[in-house]
């Protein structure tokens, strides 16, 4: 069964990438001069190109053009999704990997008892993470859950699967709280993250709920030059 066209689009330009025949900075023709070629609709063309976009291999230049990304660019992570890391690393073609640095339970301090909604002293789930793309660190995740709405978090094997498929499968999410900050992290953040003295940082606060149930809250700290975070609206 022949793939379907997009798909097809998609992959003569990831030949074209990996190639090498197009290298980073390359123009790559115009979604009309690819509709041209191909025979097939705008939409299909754009679906192609953004999905490569989304997967950091294309970048997108208003008024410039299509360009191929240089491959040492900063990872992208989409702001208004919620999406699991594992998954955007093998989008960019990269291996993920995580080492589980603690998996326990904890009484929940004045802080989280705030975050989480739940009473001072309540037995919470707490889990902290580094997570790498190929053999780089590029975020540290710490992540406190609601047991009463995951009682088997403590359970699962963070190596194989991410937190956020776990939490994703379980307990399906219906909104999420964000915000961005850049902070000089503390020296053991530097050293889980393997960041320079003075490296920036980018720490997102996430609190997740699934329908009015608020499941859990979450600090991702990532090495501010290797990675971004993004965000579209459609207006």
């Amino acid at each position: 069964m022949a793939a379907p066209l997009y798909m097809q689009i998609k992959q003569f330009l990831v030949d074209k990438i990996e190639s090498g025949e197009w290298v980073a900075g390359h123009r790559i023709a115009t979604e009309f001069e690819l509709t041209e070629q191909f025979g097939v609709s705008r939409m299909t063309v754009n679906k192609a190109i953004r999905d490569l976009v989304n997967e950091g291999k294309l970048l997108r230049r208003p008024r410039l053009g299509t360009f191929v990304c240089d491959p040492t660019e900063k990872s992208q992570s989409p702001l208004l999704d919620i999406r699991n890391i594992a998954e955007e690393i093998h989008r960019r073609g990269r291996t993920h990997r995580s080492e589980v640095i603690q998996q326990t339970s904890i009484k929940a301090d004045d802080a989280i008892a705030t975050k989480l909604g739940v009473m001072l002293g309540t037995t919470v789930f707490y889990s902290e993470i580094i997570h790498f793309e190929d053999s780089t660190p590029i975020q540290l995740e710490l992540r406190w859950v609601n047991s009463q709405y995951a009682p088997s978090y403590l359970s699962q094997d963070f190596t194989c699967m991410t937190p956020n498929q776990y939490l994703s499968d379980n307990c399906p999410l219906s909104a999420v709280e964000h915000t961005v900050e850049a902070i000089i992290p503390a020296p053991r953040i530097k050293q889980d993250l393997n960041m320079q003295a003075d490296e920036p940082c980018l720490l997102l606060n996430r609190r997740t709920w699934s329908q009015d149930k608020l499941v859990s809250t979450a600090l991702l700290y990532h090495p501010g030059n290797k990675y971004k975070l993004s965000s579209k609206i459609l207006l």
